[in-house]
């Protein structure tokens, strides 16, 4: 859906997108700037910077994460329909995507997180895991972590334990990593509030 919206607005406003082209260096001219990317230089006169809050997805960090069925947000439940999925993340978005999932037909859905109770999500999200755990749709393993990935499993230690869980797909909701070096490098100020950027 998000694709066939962004393909739309490039049809009909004429503006040049450039896909899978990741942003590297940005360096002031007198002119404007110069924007190095992994596949090119453009000359521009201004930049938007639209990186959202997130930043880039944080990693878990294990064996196994770079394969094809690791991803870190979740787009369409539908797709996952009688597959045995794994969610990885304690706020809002790990319990919406769990219960998203957990509502389609035959999937089978377990929700890891590493703390010991759901403190900073929506009442709302909240009642909803509640219900689908209740229903036997969804399974919850708190003081949880992922050990390993591997093609149609992942290894989860909960109490000191490694327990092998049969898997189809693994969607980390674990938030993400601000660029804050880089966007400190092109001269952008970050200032740090209360302990978050």
């Amino acid at each position: 859906r998000t694709f066939g919206f962004m393909r739309d607005v490039e049809k009909n406003t004429g503006v040049k997108i450039h896909y899978n082209e990741r942003m590297e260096e940005i360096r002031k001219t007198d002119r404007g700037f110069i924007v190095k990317t992994s596949r090119g230089t453009y000359e521009t006169r201004a930049v938007l910077l639209t990186m959202g809050r997130g930043g880039t997805p944080r990693k878990l960090g294990v064996p196994g994460e770079e394969l094809p069925k690791v991803v870190y947000r979740l787009i369409d439940p539908s797709q996952y329909a009688l597959q045995r999925v794994l969610v990885v993340g304690g706020g809002d978005a790990a319990l919406e995507a769990a219960c998203a999932i957990a509502a389609e037909p035959g999937a089978t859905v377990t929700l890891s997180y590493r703390g010991e109770a759901f403190n900073r999500v929506k009442e709302k999200n909240r009642r909803n895991l509640k219900e689908a755990e209740s229903a036997g749709r969804l399974k919850t393993i708190l003081h949880s972590n992922v050990k390993e990935i591997k093609p149609h499993a992942v290894v989860l230690e909960a109490g000191g334990r490694l327990a092998e869980i049969p898997n189809d797909a693994v969607i980390v909701c674990a938030g993400g990593v601000l660029p804050t070096e880089f966007l400190k490098k092109i001269g952008i100020e970050v200032e740090t509030k209360y302990g978050t950027t």
